[in-house]
């Protein structure tokens, strides 16, 4: 089936801000040099905030009592695979993926931050960066979600 015609799956992104206004951002561990904010796939029963959680804590190891939800986007945004990695991923079943974000204050301490959470782990290192110094890091076709991203928590950046 043509990349075009298959579905996106259904994800969730998290924005992790910090006390100073930074973002949370991990590089891949599968993919060194590409850093990206925490998403994950929503199982099978599980909402949105239940997922969210759920995958904060596989990805970074921040706990749900180190949070404060701020906000969870109205609109979704989208991104599409290129097609040497939609065959890899996902068993070739989907385009890219459609995802609702959510923002977060993180009021924990940075000790308390677990890339090794989870086996498999996701990121091999992690940092705090302002959110448009982030566009600087991540992989290009995930750039234009995340200009799309910072506009919808415009109000939570300083």
């Amino acid at each position: 089936m043509a990349l075009e015609n298959l579905p996106y799956r259904q994800n969730i992104g998290l924005v992790i801000f910090n006390r100073e206004g930074k973002v949370f951002a991990g590089e891949r561990i599968d993919t060194p040099g590409a850093w990206q904010m925490p998403q994950g796939g929503i199982d099978e029963g599980e909402n949105i905030e239940t997922a969210a959680y759920r995958e904060l804590f596989e990805e970074t190891g921040i706990k749900k009592e180190d949070l404060e939800l701020l906000e969870i986007s109205s609109q979704k945004t989208s991104y599409d695979l290129p097609p040497q990695l939609q065959k890899k991923l996902w068993e070739g079943k989907y385009r890219g993926q459609e995802q609702i974000w959510l923002a977060f204050k993180f009021t924990g301490l940075d000790s308390s931050i677990n890339i090794m959470a989870h086996n498999p782990p996701e990121f091999s290192r992690w940092k705090w960066l302002p959110f448009p110094d982030l566009l600087d890091y991540i992989v290009p076709f995930k750039k234009d979600t995340y200009i799309k991203v910072m506009a919808l928590f415009k109000g939570h950046i300083s």
